[in-house]
């Protein structure tokens, strides 16, 4: 390598940015955790698809800060409608709203059940045309949940018993093979790697349910701007269970995160650049030192040569 070729490589080296890590107690409180979810189920309709969240304390934080969407794909995978899932949440649970008593509305109650029965007949031959044409769903968005320990889930738990009866003949013919195209904690800063993403899992001639432990980690990413960006990143394991004819739960992918007690800081750093300077002049300085030497080695050499030849010629 020639010295200028030496320098040039130097200088990148100087001027490159790399990262420092640093490890702390993770001390933030009463905050939310944004998870980010894309995922495609290619065997289950919209229809029958629910997103639920539950934090350690058992309380469902579906309904909160929530912004998923459904797209309806066909069997080639191609988007073919779109369903705002927050708004399915809202009747869901406008549905489950205490019933009035009394007598004087015994006639209204007859009512919804008879109104209740009817949508849950053309939700049933809607779904089964659904299966018939292979459709399939794509669901993403954001939830934002409590800063604990928790699951999210995408199952056909929003269903009622016998709808779902109805619609699949028992949990063995529920299929949850799915493709993770992305989740994550938070935003991506540069280098970070999510572990579930692009991850396929395709259930054949069987049924069960998948489940993801996840441990997240804390993180903060400082650019050499001094901006800092909080996210979050995680490790996994995953476990398939498969379903028994005398299993009662019906599959599902489960989510299972707990938080690191510990933070990850990441710096953006650059050599300094005095250093640099004094290892740039060292390096030239030896080069012309070098170039000096050589170029009196061979001023003698050619001098004694030329000498040698003369003596020889006078002889």
């Amino acid at each position: 390598m020639g010295p200028y070729s030496f320098v040039i490589v130097t200088s990148r080296f100087y001027l490159t940015t790399y990262t420092v890590h640093q490890m702390s107690v993770d001390l933030k409180r009463g905050e939310t955790l944004p998870i980010h979810i894309n995922m495609s189920f290619p065997s289950l309709p919209c229809e029958v698809l629910s997103v639920d969240a539950i934090d350690m304390s058992g309380k469902h934080e579906v309904d909160l800060h929530t912004n998923i969407w459904k797209l309806r794909l066909d069997r080639y995978g191609h988007i073919i409608g779109t369903e705002y899932l927050s708004d399915l949440v809202e009747k869901e649970h406008g549905a489950h709203h205490d019933h009035d008593h009394g007598h004087e509305h015994h006639d209204e109650q007859k009512k919804q059940e008879h109104t209740f029965n009817e949508d849950a007949e053309k939700m049933v031959k809607s779904v089964k045309q659904a299966l018939e044409n292979g459709e399939g769903c794509r669901v993403y968005g954001m939830l934002d949940v409590q800063r604990v320990a928790g699951n999210f889930h995408i199952s056909v738990h929003g269903l009622n018993i016998f709808v779902a009866e109805k619609i699949f003949e028992g949990s063995s013919h529920v299929n949850v093979s799915h493709v993770i195209h992305d989740l994550s904690f938070g935003p991506k800063y540069p280098g970070i790697h999510n572990p579930l993403d692009e991850t396929t899992r395709i259930l054949h001639d069987t049924s069960g349910t998948f489940k993801y432990y996840i441990k997240v980690v804390p993180t903060e990413y400082r650019y050499l701007s001094k901006k800092v960006l909080p996210t979050n990143q995680f490790s996994v394991t995953e476990y398939f269970l498969p379903i028994r004819p005398t299993d009662r739960a019906w599959p599902a992918v489960y989510f299972l995160y707990d938080l690191s007690p510990i933070t990850v800081t990441i710096k953006e750093e650059r050599r300094n650049f005095l250093h640099f300077l004094t290892r740039l002049c060292a390096v030239l300085g030896g080069t012309f030192a070098m170039t000096g030497m050589l170029d009196r080695w061979m001023y003698r050499l050619i001098e004694s040569v030329t000498n040698s030849k003369t003596r020889s010629a006078l002889r």
